[in-house]
C-alpha cells in the first residue's frame, strides 16, 4: 500500500493538517527575515572622514557655515559629493575663493580617514557597518560576512539533512529554532566583527531544514522585514524582535514525527502511534482499527538500485548545477538591495511581493507547463531581466525567482525516494548553499569590475536552465517514490531530458 493511500485513510488533509501549517507559520514568516536581514542591519550609509575643525566639540567656529568647512576639509568625490575616504592633511582655504577650480586641490595633500568616519543617521541610527566602520578599505567585509551566513546555511543543510533522516525531523526542528535564536540574539551583544561573523555563521540552523516550508509565507516574511526595519532603525533591535519568537516555537511539543520517515526506518509501531493521533485529530475514530495492519504492509524494505546503471547518476548532477545557478544569482540578487536604489524599504517589499505573486501562481505553470519546462523558462527569464540593469526588471527576476524556488521544492520532492529524499535534499541544499555562498562574494570585485557581478548572476541562471532542459526527466503526474524500487519503476525514457536521450542513443553504436 503506497503512504499517501495509508494518509487517507487516516483522514486525509482535515483540522490535523491546518492546525500543523499554522504552527509553522511562524518560522516560516522569521527565516527570511534573517536571511535577508543584513538588507537593513548591514545597510551602509553616507558617509566622510572624521576631520578636527567639524567634528570637534570643543573646536570654536568663525562664522564660516558648515558647508564652507567641510569644502576646505574633505576633497569631492566622484559624485561631486564630500569624499567618503579621504580628507584633506590640512585645511584648503584656498578653495573658497570663489575663482577656485579643481587644479587648487587635486594637487593638495590628501590622506585616509586616520580618525574614523561620520555617519549619515538620517535613515538609520545604527548599523553593522557604523559599528564596525565596514567602509573604504574594510568595505569588503561586508560581504564577506554574507558569505559567512550563507556559509552556515552551507554546513547546516548537510548536517541537519544527514541528523534528520538518524534522528527524524521533529526534534532537529526545535533543536535549529533553539540554535537559531540563541546564536542570533548573542550577534547582538558581539564585542567584534569577527564574534559577530561566528553567531552569525551559527545562526542559519532553521534555514537549511524550514526553508521550503509554505513558500508564499516566506514571500509574506519578506515584505514584513520591509516593515519592521522601516520600524526599527537600529539593528540590534531589529535582530531581536526575530530572534526571540524562535525560543517559543523550540518549545513547542504537540508536532508529531513524520510518519513516512518513522515507516522507512522501521519504527512501525511509533508511526501507528502517530497516526492514531492524525485520525482521531481529523475525527477519523474508526481507523484505528484497520491502521495497525495496513502501516505494516507499507513497511516493506526497499530494494537497492545502482545509481552506475540508473538515471539517478544524472538527476543528481544535473539537479546540482541548477541548485549552484538559483541560489548564486538570487542571494546575488537580494542580498545587494542598496545597489538598485535608495529606497530599499520599497524595494524589499516589492520583491516580497512580486515573490508571493511568483510562488502563489506556480500551481498553474506547474499544471499545465510541467516542471521541466517551468524550471528552465523562469530561471532562463530571470536571467535576461537581470542582464538588462534595470530595477523594473530586477523586480521581475526576483519574481521568476520565486517561481522557480517554489517549483524546484515540488520537483526535488518527485526525483527522490523516501529513504534518499532528505540526504539528497541535504546534498542538494549544499550544493545551492555554495552557489549562495559565492554569490554575495562575487561583489568584492565590484570596485574593480564592477559589470562582473551583475553579468554573472545573468548568465549562470540562463546556461543551468538549459542544463535542466537537456538532462533533467519530467515527473508531472508521476506518485512520489516511497523507495528506490518505487524510482526504478518509475523510468521511463518518453519522460528523459533531451541530453538523455542523446545518451542513451550514442551508447547503442
Amino acid at each position: 500500500m503506497a503512504f499517501e493511500e495509508l494518509l487517507e485513510r487516516a483522514g486525509g488533509v482535515g483540522r490535523f493538517q491546518v492546525l500543523q501549517v499554522f504552527t509553522l507559520l511562524l518560522p516560516a514568516v522569521l527565516t527570511p527575515c534573517h536571511l535577508l536581514l543584513e538588507n537593513f542591519s548591514a545597510a551602509i550609509p553616507g558617509h566622510r572622514c572624521w576631520v578636527h575643525i567639524l567634528d570637534n566639540g570643543s573646536q570654536v567656529l568663525t562664522n564660516l557655515t558648515h558647508e564652507a568647512f567641510l569644502a576646505v576639509s574633505i576633497p569631492p568625490g566622484p559624485n561631486q559629493q564630500p569624499h567618503h575616504c579621504l580628507r584633506f592633511q590640512e585645511p584648503q582655504w584656498q578653495l573658497l575663493d570663489p575663482n577656485a577650480t579643481a587644479a587648487n586641490w587635486s594637487e593638495a595633500a590628501t590622506e585616509p580617514c586616520m580618525d574614523g568616519w561620520v555617519y549619515d543617521h538620517s535613515t538609520f541610527t545604527s548599523t553593522v557597518v557604523t559599528t564596525w566602520d565596514l567602509v573604504c578599505s574594510s568595505q569588503r567585509l561586508k560581504p564577506m560576512g554574507q558569505s559567512i551566513f550563507m556559509a552556515g546555511i552551507l554546513a547546516g543543510a548537510f548536517i541537519w539533512g544527514l541528523l534528520s533522516y538518524r534522528i527524524g525531523r521533529k526534534p532537529m526542528l526545535s533543536w535549529c529554532c533553539l540554535q537559531m535564536a540563541v546564536s542570533s540574539t548573542g550577534a547582538i551583544f558581539a564585542p567584534n566583527f569577527l564574534i559577530y561573523c561566528g553567531l552569525r555563521f551559527l545562526t542559519p540552523a532553521l534555514g537549511a531544514v524550514a526553508l521550503t516550508i509554505l513558500g508564499c509565507t516566506y514571500s509574506t516574511g519578506q515584505m514584513a522585514l520591509a516593515g519592521l526595519a522601516f520600524a526599527l532603525r537600529d539593528w540590534r533591535d531589529l535582530q531581536l524582535v526575530v530572534s526571540v519568537p524562535l525560543l517559543a516555537i523550540s518549545l513547542i511539543s504537540w508536532l508529531p514525527e513524520s510518519a513516512r520517515w518513522l515507516i522507512i526506518t522501521g519504527k512501525v509501531d511509533q508511526a501507528l502511534r502517530e497516526l492514531k493521533k492524525v485520525a482521531k485529530i481529523n475525527g477519523h475514530k474508526e481507523a484505528k482499527k484497520t491502521l495497525t495492519t495496513e502501516v505494516r504492509l507499507c513497511s516493506q524494505p526497499s530494494v537497492g538500485l545502482d545509481p552506475r546503471k540508473d538515471i539517478y547518476t544524472y538527476v543528481i548532477s544535473s539537479d546540482s548545477a541548477y541548485s549552484f545557478s538559483v541560489m548564486f544569482s538570487y542571494y546575488g540578487l537580494v542580498l545587494d538591495l542598496q545597489s538598485l536604489g535608495r529606497d530599499i524599504f520599497l524595494l524589499q517589499a516589492l520583491f516580497g511581493a512580486v515573490d508571493f505573486v511568483g510562488r502563489a501562481t506556480n500551481v498553474v505553470f506547474l499544471r499545465f507547463w510541467g516542471r521541466r519546462l517551468t524550471l528552465a523558462g523562469f530561471q532562463a527569464l530571470a536571467g535576461f531581466c537581470i542582464l538588462t540593469l534595470r530595477v523594473a526588471l530586477a523586480v521581475l527576476g526576483k519574481g521568476c525567482f520565486g517561481v522557480s524556488l517554489t517549483c524546484l521544492t515540488v520537483y526535488r520532492a518527485e526525483l527522490f525516494p523516501t529513504p534518499l529524499r532528505m540526504t539528497a535534499d541535504g546534498f542538494l541544499q549544499s550544493v545551492g548553499r555554495l552557489g549562495a555562498l559565492v554569490g554575495p562574494l562575487l561583489r568584492i570585485t565590484q570596485q574593480s569590475l564592477p559589470l562582473l557581478p551583475p553579468l554573472s548572476y545573468g548568465a549562470v541562471p540562463i546556461a543551468a536552465g538549459l542544463v535542466l532542459l537537456l538532462f533533467l526527466p519530467e515527473t508531472q503526474g508521476l506518485p512520489l517514490p516511497d523507495t528506490i524500487q518505487d524510482l526504478k519503476n518509475q523510468k521511463n525514457l518518453s519522460n528523459l531530458g533531451f541530453g538523455q536521450h542523446f545518451l542513451n542513443a550514442t551508447r547503442k553504436y
